[in-house]
């Protein structure tokens, strides 16, 4: 398994409770691929650099896991598909 970091914005619109979901769900998406969440880190309510989708703030997270290189076209299926992540970035890190 490969090392990577995974980076989240989620919709301003979603409150608190909602958020800590979301990111368990992520995690659920990352677990389900054979993967291994190993650190989270929310940063808060930040304002965006450029609109996205007509939100000018958003929620950000940063995962970092280890996941099976062939989990992960179905782990950005799954946060395509997420309504409440509305941007997500996964860099594999050189370690």
């Amino acid at each position: 398994m490969r090392n990577y970091e995974l980076s989240v914005i989620v919709s301003p619109e979603v409150e608190q409770e909602a958020l800590d979901s979301t990111v368990d769900r992520i995690k659920q998406f990352v677990a389900t691929g054979g993967g291994l969440v190993t650190k989270v880190d929310i940063w808060g309510r930040r304002r965006l650099a450029y609109p996205i989708r007509k939100h000018l703030e958003g929620y950000y997270a940063v995962l970092q896991a280890q996941i099976p290189q062939e989990a992960l076209p179905e782990l950005e299926r799954n946060l395509k598909l997420s309504e409440d992540v509305i941007r997500y970035l996964v860099v594999r890190l050189d370690v």
